[in-house]
């Protein structure tokens, strides 16, 4: 196939995109793959549409490889199924409500398991229906609070989402692996550097949960590794906890004065040097930060909640919206202080967190405040704190919260080494539903003795639009765009330099030789530049260019890798053989 330029719906820019915060974002818009329409929102122009369809044919082949049918649902959806799931309310303000004309409440999909589940329903009731493993590729819609990075992070976006059906869990786990093997081939063929991680379920819920992250420094997910092969999403780290501590040599607990003291840095000061320690220095280890928290309900209400852990860690964001999902939580302000009196802002301890009928504060600690470890923490005075606080003899909490930052170097859950961390993209997500949802929506069939049973689900997503942009990130440079063959819109940009009409007109017959040859042509035929045509060949990052030049009175045009910079002059009567063998042809 050959497409002209100059009659090519596209048009490039030499300017960045005020908003673009990412590589991909960047050359997509320049490049004019897509266009924004509003924050979060993208239309696909005919070169982007071009790689979007070539990534949906990957997935679409592998899906249909392991023996899943596709469907399609609409993404207008009712109310009712999702309220029978409780997401109609869990999914708090990611969710677009509208009504229509007569005032019932409708959604915009943003995942469609209760479809899958309620059409299997309609249509099946028996063992001998099952396994069933169903798929489609559709737009979804969620309100993102910031949308970011262009069509890596938006508010709507294209996305493969699979459910597998099956009697029993023994069945769930065959559909997994089967999953989980197709998205192995479909991410080795897309060409992505990429890690499988042990990751939370979020509002989805269900468990066995993994993700396939591209490893990417833009990506906005923190995964860690270990040298002997852990492997897993920051949110869903587990920190191993200690054994209990001999707490029988421990002084009594001490009420110190510690003058403006307020931070954990200014109490390791002052305690250094108004109550020294005679074997080594006090350090922030050693001291119990409280933070204090408002968690707001899907139901709108709201409760304070207090995370003691050890002052030298921060309560990372992401792992605590997975740890309260579907809750949000957010800093105490100077209203909710004042309806908490007894917690006096930069001196909490747990000692008043104990008397429930005084705070009526939950009080959860970090997996490392086990039995019989020792603490400085807050006196619930102002300018004091107390020493030799135990954990179980002085203060008993409530339960253990698994919020701090993961640190490089940590070890890992499993024991296999210190943990190393790096960013990825979020490609797919595989996890086992379990029943959750046919038990919300009463999907049952009759088992091999007769009996109605409760389907176990599996559901599986791969996010198709942003696969593009992930490819793009990890394949551009700081001259555009540099599609691998297998995705590119056209294997072969063919420039033509000079006026005459012999260049043009040989331009043409080799175009049509390689178009013959199986290839795929973008002809560059405008009336410019070779500086403005060749910057455009780097931008829009074909990774094949055919310079037909002032070389062709010697019988010879230029051939160039886009991913390697090589550069080769060859006969014209080599060209084509030389331009397949580059594309793997």
């Amino acid at each position: 196939m050959i497409t002209r330029l100059s009659q090519l719906f596209v048009r490039t820019l030499r300017d960045d995109p005020a908003d673009a915060e990412v590589a991909s974002h960047r050359w997509l818009v320049r490049a004019g793959y897509i266009r924004r329409v509003a924050p979060g929102v993208y239309s696909w122009l005919p070169l982007g549409l071009k790689v979007l369809q070539k990534v949906e044919a990957v997935v679409r082949e592998e899906m249909d490889a392991m023996g899943a049918q596709e469907v399609r649902f609409p993404a207008l959806l009712p109310r009712d199924p999702y309220e029978a799931t409780q997401r109609w309310t869990e999914y708090g303000d990611n969710l677009f409500r509208l009504k229509d004309r007569k005032g019932t409440d409708m959604l915009l999909g943003p995942t469609h398991e209760e479809m899958f589940t309620l059409m299997v329903k309609d249509m099946y009731s028996s063992y001998k229906d099952l396994p069933l493993s169903l798929y489609q590729i559709q737009t979804k819609y969620r309100d993102e609070a910031r949308p970011r990075a262009g069509i890596l992070r938006g508010r709507e976006f294209i996305m493969k989402d699979s459910y597998s059906f099956d009697v029993d869990d023994a069945g769930l786990q065959a559909s997994y692996d089967a999953h989980r093997e197709a998205y192995i081939r479909i991410f080795d063929r897309l060409g992505l550097d990429y890690v499988i991680v042990q990751a939370t379920s979020g509002a989805m819920g269900g468990s066995a949960s993994e993700e396939f992250l591209a490893v990417l420094p833009a990506g906005e997910d923190t995964f860690v590794r270990s040298p002997g092969g852990y492997a897993a999403n920051v949110e869903a780290v587990v920190t191993p906890a200690p054994e209990p501590v001999d707490h029988s040599d421990e002084p009594e607990a001490v009420v110190l004065d510690t003058p403006d003291s307020p931070t954990i840095a200014s109490l390791v000061d002052v305690f250094n040097a108004r109550h020294p320690r005679p074997d080594r220095a006090w350090n922030a280890a050693d001291t119990l930060k409280n933070v204090v928290l408002k968690v707001t309900d899907p139901d709108g209400s709201s409760w304070p909640l207090v995370i003691g852990l050890p002052g030298d860690r921060e309560v990372d964001p992401k792992r605590l919206e997975a740890a309260l999902a579907p809750a949000e939580a957010a800093p105490f302000e100077e209203k909710d202080f004042n309806e908490h009196p007894s917690l006096v802002k930069g001196y909490i301890g747990p000692r008043v967190l104990g008397e429930k009928s005084v705070s009526k504060v939950r009080y959860l600690v970090d997996p490392r405040v086990v039995t019989g470890t020792a603490w400085v923490t807050g006196a619930d005075e102002v300018n004091r704190h107390v020493a030799h606080l135990v954990c179980g003899r002085d203060f008993t909490p409530d339960g253990t919260i698994d919020v701090a930052e993961v640190r490089e170097g940590d070890p890992a859950p499993d024991g296999s080494g210190p943990l190393t961390l790096a960013r990825g993209i979020e490609m797919g997500h595989i996890f086992q539903l379990g029943r959750k949802y046919a038990e919300a929506l009463d999907l049952k069939v009759l088992d091999s003795n007769g009996k109605l049973v409760t389907v176990t689900m599996g559901s599986y997503g791969i996010g198709v639009s942003r696969a593009v942009a992930a490819v793009a990130e990890a394949t551009c440079d700081d001259k555009g765009l540099a599609w691998p063959v297998d995705l590119a819109p056209f294997q072969v940009h063919l420039v033509v330099t000079g006026k005459g009409e012999e260049l043009f007109g040989a331009a043409e017959e080799l175009a049509g030789q390689l178009s013959e040859a199986g290839l795929d042509v973008l002809l560059d035929d405008r009336k410019a530049s070779p500086g403005v045509k060749f910057a455009d060949a780097e931008l829009l990052g074909m990774p094949i260019t055919v310079v037909v030049g002032r070389g062709l009175a010697e019988g010879v045009v230029e051939v160039r890798n886009r991913a390697t910079g090589e550069r080769r002059d060859l006969p014209v009567a080599e060209v084509v053989g030389a331009v397949r063998e580059l594309a793997g042809r």
